[in-house]
């Protein structure tokens, strides 16, 4: 790392003493013991217990995986949803020093099984209604000599062809409560998760219980979480470890709602649990709050989520959005920025009091839409082609670079990763500027930004204009090449009624924000867009697939 470090005078802390998650926990345990947390069953009914409760069976996975031989410095994976089983593992694989690796369901069998080679992952636990993605996931991971079987069923009444498998509650019952957690080297790996691999083979991020605890108790303090709080998690807690929230809202000693397996076409039983248990923190993306708020303007009674934090990552909420669920309910959604590679927790976007008081009402809205400030303990730059610092001036364009405790500095045997990196600082690959203010407002993708005659044009700020419009569901802008110009704008649009708009219509949304010469000479509509395996616009295809549109153009 390029910093200088200098040694001052010795302190009598105990400094020595490593920061661990099993800490979080068992803290938790001691002083809210009565907390609950409840979670969604496979048949689809809730039920719920405490803090002690689940530390018990805390205690009795981590003798189930030592007496399986799973020592420090081994990986076990999860293949499951936001489960209660999944919570427990959160905490009893690392607590043995074993390394829990984060199974992103949504990648396909051979890079799953890239994961779980490159990991070295030899214990896999998978929920039963996963087992057809496990036994897909096999041929590809010949390193994993055990697999485990989550279900309430009895082992007697599943079928499985993965080799030797066992079955997680018979072993529990068989495994004492009680578990001497040791105390780990806080620089040891609590938790390994895998880039999306939009581009190559996914890359290995592995997190260190000092960073994971750093983080925890970081996003308590800017969220202002605490034992009052209902904390559910909607982000997977298979990829970015749900965003931090499952280890947070321990620290803050919250009661936490799992709510299982959802699907996007129907989250009411996701609004259905936030006013059932007065929910008051959640996180997810865009993709997820829209069919939630459009659900809750189908109740006859709306919802009073006044207390409530809506943790928005993943991709920009639009206005129409933050302003619906405000106005409908009263839940504030809060725009946070982050990566696989940062843990997530970068910038998170609380108005300053100062700005509260004077700035108008629709430029508050406006400034919601920014990525947000830097949170304490990470440090943020905006640099040009050569890496030089650009002003925070709201204007000067260029790629976020980040360094902090919980910012990666290489990624798991890769060797040729420099290009990711700025003399110790982590090239996120986003474009942005930071405004007067320090907020900070991501306008692209490097590799998405459009290039047109020699000035770049921001596709986000773009769908997001489109998608203010009432009648465009879903919005997608990408740059195609041009003869003349190097590329130009294409805009892929889902209409709420398959009905095309006029373009001359679909400009004048556009008018306000942007140049003539930056608006799209073409709208295609279409009936849905495809996205990555963590929600975000799969701008990769779109690309290829509309390559051609400007192609016979004049020059």
């Amino acid at each position: 790392m390029s910093y200088s470090l200098v040694s001052g005078l010795p302190s009598t802390h105990g400094d020595d003493y490593p920061l661990n998650t099993t800490t979080l926990l068992r803290h938790a345990v001691r002083t809210y013991p009565e907390q609950e947390i409840v979670y969604r069953t496979a048949d689809d009914a809730w039920d719920r217990y405490t803090y002690a409760d689940a530390y018990r069976r805390i205690g009795q996975a981590a003798n189930l995986l030592t007496g399986l031989g799973v020592e420090p410095a081994d990986v076990v994976g999860i293949l499951d949803w936001n489960s209660r089983r999944h919570f427990e593992l959160y905490w009893a694989i690392p607590g043995t020093g074993a390394a829990m690796l984060q199974m992103n369901l949504r990648l396909a069998p051979e890079d799953l099984g890239h994961v779980a080679r490159d990991s070295g992952a030899s214990v896999v636990c998978v929920d039963e209604s996963l087992i057809p993605a496990a036994e897909a996931l096999a041929p590809h991971a010949p390193g994993v000599r055990t697999w485990i079987i989550m279900s309430d069923k009895p082992m007697s009444e599943i079928s499985t062809t993965l080799p030797g498998a066992l079955h997680y509650e018979e072993l529990l019952a068989d495994a004492g409560t009680d578990f001497d957690w040791p105390l780990i080297d806080e620089r040891s790996t609590y938790s390994a998760c895998y880039t999306s691999g939009t581009t190559g083979k996914p890359k290995g991020v592995y997190y260190s219980h000092r960073g994971i605890y750093l983080h925890s108790l970081t996003q308590v303090a800017e969220m202002g979480i605490s034992s009052a709080d209902t904390v559910m998690l909607i982000t997977p807690m298979f990829h970015g470890q749900s965003w931090g929230l499952p280890q947070s809202a321990v620290a803050a000693k919250a009661k936490v709602v799992l709510p299982g397996r959802y699907m996007a076409e129907d989250t009411s039983v996701l609004v259905n649990a936030m006013i059932a248990e007065e929910v008051t923190v959640a996180n997810g993306a865009p993709a997820i709050f829209q069919p939630m708020l459009d659900y809750i303007r189908t109740l006859p009674v709306k919802p009073d989520l006044s207390r409530t934090r809506l943790l928005s990552g993943a991709t920009e909420p639009s206005l129409s959005l933050m302003r619906g669920l405000f106005e409908e309910t009263g839940a504030d959604v809060i725009h946070a920025y982050g990566a696989t590679e940062t843990t997530p927790f970068v910038t998170v976007n609380r108005l300053k009091p100062g700005l509260r008081s004077t700035m108008p009402t629709d430029d508050q809205w406006d400034l919601r839409r920014c990525q947000g400030l830097p949170v304490t303990g990470v440090d943020l730059r905006i640099v040009d082609a050569d890496g030089n610092d650009l002003p925070a001036d709201g204007v000067s364009q260029g790629e976020i670079v980040i360094r902090g405790p919980w910012i990666i500095q290489s990624y798991h045997n890769l060797d040729n990763d420099d290009d990711r990196f700025l003399d110790g600082w982590w090239r996120s690959g986003d474009v942005g500027h930071l405004d007067t203010n320090g907020y900070l407002k991501l306008t692209d993708r490097i590799k998405d930004v459009i290039k047109s005659g020699g000035e770049w044009i921001s596709s986000i700020d773009m769908e997001n204009a489109l998608t203010a419009h009432p009648q465009i569901a879903d919005a997608a802008v990408i740059g195609a090449p041009h003869p003349k110009w190097q590329e130009r704008p294409v805009a892929l649009v889902v209409t709420t009624d398959a009905r095309e708009l006029p373009l001359s219509e679909v400009h004048d949304v556009l008018a306000g924000q942007f140049a003539k010469w930056q608006l799209p000479e073409v709208v295609i509509y279409v009936d849905s867009l495809p996205r990555t395996g963590v929600g975000k616009l799969d701008k990769k295809v779109l690309r290829s697939e509309y390559a051609d549109t400007y192609q016979g153009e004049n020059k």
